[in-house]
């Protein structure tokens, strides 16, 4: 599918601003574009989503996307956006962060496509044997001073403090877009818009060792309407790897964006075309309450990251707290999907002989918990008479059932009482 790459990054909010000759030279020719990735932890986060989808758009448009995981850069650090300097990590750290990185941006881009097959470069591969002595007087040179300290990433910094390492940065990644520019005939960097003073440093270099013209295309940072950081949670980052956060909170974090930011985000997230979006913006608006651009953007993401399959999941999980959902599809979910949705909710635990010796319902949601759940056996029949609770999304039928329940993965019961709240029992 080929688009106008420029004008479809307009309509879509996606461009914070380009160098002169840009749109001439991606209308030109099938043109080589990259964006560096910071291999710094083991996954990418939705912060990196934004520039991700321009490599997206990008091949889309019949460009070649190329993404550079800094895997020298990594042992440096950029001050851009930072307020203080970053601990630096291990080769063998940084080299496990790589594979990762790289398997989570397969997800994403076609490697195999012909001319603008998408391709992932490592820059630890051309400065691991780069000299010191070789780099100032093969590369420092040719970029004063002056202009290094005129970039608003460093002025930022100075009065706080910022060391020789991370004011060569510049340097450092002003080399890579040189390095890919004589090698693999890169003519475009793209990124947020904090790295265009770093970009503009690679087209100058290019110009003045090489001779060359290059490009730049940064992005506009995403903020949230409520003034809060896009990509954050109480608990941090929300991360694409689903150890780090679970497909269940992935699809959550989506599914609870206010409608003011999900127009925002449906344009930047996912490869939904123009007129596909108003008209899920017309059905939105008609019923905000049915959330249908939350869904319509929570299940194009979720599916990209973690697959459909994980998808189901993460539905069938929010049914479970916050709709009607039957024990059939309670016993579907998984052991991580189940754990991460009951996150917080109290939890109880028993033997299994414990359980063994339970006489019947009753007594297990009153004596034999400690009370957790109820206080007295007195106050547990008149709630399970008066049909408020149930056992693994079964509603008990009589106060002195047997406890024959089977086990959510052999060892817990949901149990939930009145229509909110829920208790983990865990059997052990």
């Amino acid at each position: 599918m080929n688009t106008d790459f420029v004008e479809e990054l307009k309509w879509r909010g996606m461009l914070h601003d380009m160098m002169p000759g840009t749109d001439e030279q991606l209308k030109k020719e099938i043109t080589s574009g990259y964006i560096g990735f910071d291999p710094t932890a083991n996954s990418l986060h939705i912060g990196n989503l934004v520039q991700i989808m321009i490599l997206v758009h990008f091949q889309r448009a019949g460009h070649k996307p190329v993404a550079l995981v800094g895997g020298a850069t990594g042992m440096v650090g950029d001050p851009s956006g930072k307020s203080a300097e970053r601990n630096l990590l291990s080769v063998e750290i940084l080299n496990h962060n790589l594979s990762c990185v790289k398997k989570q941006l397969e997800k994403f881009l076609d490697f195999d496509c012909g001319d603008n097959s998408a391709e992932i470069v490592n820059n630890y591969d051309w400065f691991k044997d780069f000299k010191f002595l070789d780099f100032i007087r093969e590369v420092g040179k040719h970029i004063t001073v002056s202009y290094m300290l005129a970039k608003d990433s460093v002025q930022k910094r100075l009065e706080s403090g910022l060391s020789f390492t991370e004011f060569s940065y510049q340097l450092v990644q002003g080399y890579d877009f040189y390095v890919l520019n004589r090698d693999n005939n890169c003519k475009i960097q793209m990124g947020g818009s904090d790295q265009w003073g770093n970009i503009v440093t690679g087209t100058e270099l290019i110009r003045r060792k090489g001779g060359g013209e290059a490009f730049a295309l940064t992005t506009p940072l995403i903020t949230k309407a409520d003034g809060t950081k896009f990509g954050k949670t109480e608990g941090g980052n929300v991360w694409l790897d689903a150890k780090r956060t679970s497909p269940y909170k992935f699809y959550q974090y989506w599914i609870n964006a206010s409608d003011e930011d999900v127009k925002n985000y449906i344009r930047i997230f996912t490869t939904k075309s123009k007129d596909e979006i108003e008209v899920l913006e017309k059905e939105h608006d008609g019923a905000p309450h049915l959330r249908i651009l939350q869904k319509s953007l929570g299940e194009d993401i979720t599916i990209r990251v973690h697959g459909k399959e994980e998808l189901d999941n993460a539905i069938s999980a929010s049914q479970i707290l916050f709709g009607k959902s039957v024990k059939e599809e309670l016993e579907t979910l998984n052991e991580d999907t189940l754990l991460s949705v009951l996150e917080g909710v109290p939890q109880v635990s028993l033997s299994h002989d414990q359980l063994r010796n339970v006489e019947n319902v009753t007594d297990l949601l009153s004596t034999s918990t400690s009370g957790e759940i109820f206080q007295s056996k007195g106050e547990a029949r008149k709630m399970i008479q008066g049909g408020g609770v149930s056992i693994n999304k079964e509603k008990l039928k009589s106060f002195d059932q047997a406890v024959d329940f089977t086990l959510l993965h052999d060892k817990y019961l949901l149990i939930q009482k009145g229509k909110k709240n829920y208790y983990l029992l865990s059997v052990s």
